[in-house]
């Protein structure tokens, strides 16, 4: 019985140990749930380029829609700070030296280039993560640049059009055997850097060329449709206006 005795005050010390650092654990748990919630909704300020049409609509950067779609999907507050391109404000070089669009500022440094930011968007918000995998990463990367290479083109037999449509074949392809979406069934950063490219694809093509994308790859129209139409993408697009006035230099050299 002594021996039960004296084990008592240890088992309650012990208890109360516990719980005192279950408490504490909860606690700082909490204050931090509390404290990324704060930092959730605190508007993030965002600079990006301004309609050259429309004075306080969006421009026409497919990099600037790309960092606001990642806002837009992990549901972040920002205040948008609309540039003129042609004639910027003296305040957005002592921010950005460079001057280029898009930046953001997280925690007092204004970060450039869209890559960095969904990446640093990423670590800092990883709730509602758009993380897409490495090996899956590079899906349609090549578009972009066989789209503007058909878009300069002067001569018909040059073959960038099949350039084009043979990068669009392996993406309705891929999208056949793993989609909906690059990552599969939910949406990721690589959709969200593609989709603004294909965009400016279809508006600019089908005005300077007349060319729309083949209809006999329905993989690749039905993943553009879903991208086109959603709600994130449908706030965050350029006026088609803005989009074909933007790529007329390289469609008139």
């Amino acid at each position: 019985m002594a021996v039960m005795a004296s084990a008592t005050p240890i088992l309650f010390t012990t208890l109360n140990t516990c719980a005192r650092s279950f408490s504490h654990s909860k606690s700082t748990i909490t204050r931090r749930r509390i404290s990324s919630l704060r930092a959730s909704t605190s508007p993030l300020e965002v600079c990006v380029k301004e309609s050259i049409n429309i004075p306080g609509k969006l421009g026409d950067c497919p990099f600037s829609q790309r960092v606001l779609l990642t806002l837009e999907e992990k549901h972040l507050g920002y205040d948008m700070k609309l540039i003129n391109t042609a004639n910027k404000p003296e305040w957005f070089f002592v921010v950005n030296p460079e001057g280029k669009v898009p930046v953001i500022n997280l925690e007092g440094k204004w970060i450039a280039d869209s890559d960095v930011i969904a990446q640093s968007l990423e670590e800092k918000y990883p709730d509602r993560d758009l993380v897409t995998p490495p090996e899956k990463a590079s899906v349609g990367s090549g578009i972009f640049s066989a789209f503007i290479g058909f878009l300069k083109s002067k001569d018909p037999a040059d073959g960038t059009q099949e350039a084009l449509i043979k990068e669009l074949t392996l993406l309705d392809d891929y999208i056949k055997q793993n989609g909906p979406f690059i990552n599969g069934s939910r949406i990721s950063a690589a959709d969200l850097s593609l989709g603004p490219k294909l965009y400016h694809m279809e508006i600019a093509l089908g005005h300077y060329k007349n060319w729309s994308l083949p209809e006999s790859l329905t993989n690749a129209n039905s993943y553009i449709q879903s991208i086109f139409s959603r709600e994130s993408f449908v706030k965050t697009r350029a006026l088609r206006e803005d989009v074909i006035a933007g790529w007329s230099s390289k469609a008139q050299t």
